[in-house]
């Protein structure tokens, strides 16, 4: 949520800004409801004042002796308790309604990311690794992994149906390797601490995310129980403090969890739909950051450099790149996202993105209010958090499927997964 005293000082900036993001926000209903609100503030105000003295007449006319003019002013009183108890109902509906409105506006990018209308325009800042060489056809990972009976594409639909399957045997192994290893990174070289979050948390939690309302279609949502399944780690880890008050020296805390993510992909309707690449269910290793604000851009180089140490491990091409406006979602302030190469897609390799680094800047801080104090009796204030994949376990199976393929159809495993695997060099 950005705040309200920006809307209002930056009206114009605002709606120019959300075109930039291809983003529709009720701004100016927004500000039609927040000058009813100040408006109605200042009448109850007002009122309390004509109250607040009103009742010290009533005891200067008692003592006066003029019981007539007391009783009036005493109805007088009493009206006007009823007038705010009417103006404080009219509020509260303006509020909530108010407080609705902006949780449709998404977050304004920082200062120097690209201005542009799709992901066209995103910004290649760097490569690593030098393309992958075959001198055979190379298959992609739906081929290699069928010959190599290590997914069930077709049982798994026959269970759940389209855009689901079954890991099996060494399949789900390197997946449980994966999994193993990014953890193992993170905590033991980045200095993350693990967190082992639930997997389905209330509608609170989501807004605090800023998953909701904006994405309610794209998520699973159990009515019964009021519990909504996680896309990301980010959820629940971007709400654990919430309505707390950190001391500025505890900042900053680097937080690492594994968990599924559950996503219903309605907005990816008829892409990628053969393999694991876009799918309902899958697992990922999620990298949350909270910061003091002037530290969160050193924080977010952090984020990147940590997901592109496990593509560089692992062997894996990859670029990174700067998300431009229209791109570049809802939440975030300025967005970099690592993609590898996988060349056995579409006939000739794609670039595929396996992890989206974002600051938020306090966008969720105001959402699950999320403050710090820099000193002792110090105002509050909002701090900054930050997330990004570190790493998908399901889309660097891919790559790894397609990157390590011999000719024959095997799979050489990468030897930082070797440990995790019993000390298997090889897929067959």
């Amino acid at each position: 949520m950005i705040d309200l005293n920006f809307i209002r000082q930056n009206p114009d900036k605002v709606k120019t800004t959300l075109l930039d993001l291809n983003i529709t926000a009720p701004i100016d209903e927004i500000l039609d409801l927040d000058q009813k609100r100040r408006e109605l503030l200042k009448k109850v105000e007002e009122l309390r004042r004509e109250r607040n003295s009103g009742s010290k007449v009533i005891g200067q006319l008692m003592r006066e002796g003029k019981k007539e003019e007391a009783n009036a002013q005493k109805q007088r009183m009493t009206d006007i308790g009823e007038e705010i108890k009417g103006y404080d109902e009219t509020l509260r509906q303006i509020e909530a309604d108010l407080t609705d409105k902006q949780l449709y506006v998404p977050n304004m990018p920082t200062e120097g990311v690209p201005v542009g209308p799709d992901e066209h325009h995103n910004v290649e800042i760097r490569r690593w690794g030098d393309l992958p060489k075959f001198d055979f056809a190379p298959q992609p990972h739906w081929d290699l992994a069928t010959n190599l009976d290590i997914i069930d594409f077709e049982r798994g639909v026959k269970i759940s149906g389209s855009r689901f399957y079954l890991f099996k045997g060494l399949g789900a192994s390197l997946h449980r390797a994966l999994v193993n290893w990014f953890l193992d990174t993170a905590i033991n070289e980045h200095g993350y601490t693990e967190i082992y979050p639930p997997f389905m948390v209330r509608e609170k939690a989501m807004v605090g995310a800023a998953h909701l309302p904006k994405f309610r279609d794209n998520m699973y949502y159990d009515t019964e129980d009021d519990y909504w399944f996680i896309g990301t780690a980010e959820v629940p880890l971007s709400n654990i403090f919430g309505d707390e008050i950190f001391d500025a020296e505890q900042l900053p805390i680097k937080y690492v969890a594994h968990t599924p993510c559950f996503r219903r992909e309605k907005m990816s309707a008829g892409r990628d739909v053969r393999g694991i690449k876009r799918v309902h269910q899958f697992e990922k290793v999620e990298m949350y950051h909270y910061t003091l604000p002037e530290d969160s851009y050193d924080h977010l180089e952090m984020i990147v450099g940590n997901a592109e140490n496990l593509c560089k491990k692992l062997g894996l091409p990859y670029r990174v790149i700067e998300i431009c406006t229209g791109d570049l979602g809802f939440a975030a302030a300025k967005k970099y996202d690592v993609e590898v190469l996988v060349p056995g897609e579409n006939g000739e390799g794609e670039w595929m993105e396996v992890s989206s680094c974002s600051n938020v800047e306090a966008f969720q801080a105001r959402r699950a209010n999320l403050k710090f104090r820099r000193e002792r009796g110090a105002k509050p204030e909002y701090l900054h958090t930050l997330n990004g994949s570190g790493l998908p376990s399901g889309r660097i199976l891919i790559a790894v499927l397609e990157n390590y393929q011999q000719a024959d159809g095997s799979i050489v495993i990468p030897e930082v997964l070797r440990p995790y695997m019993g000390g298997r060099e090889i897929i067959k």
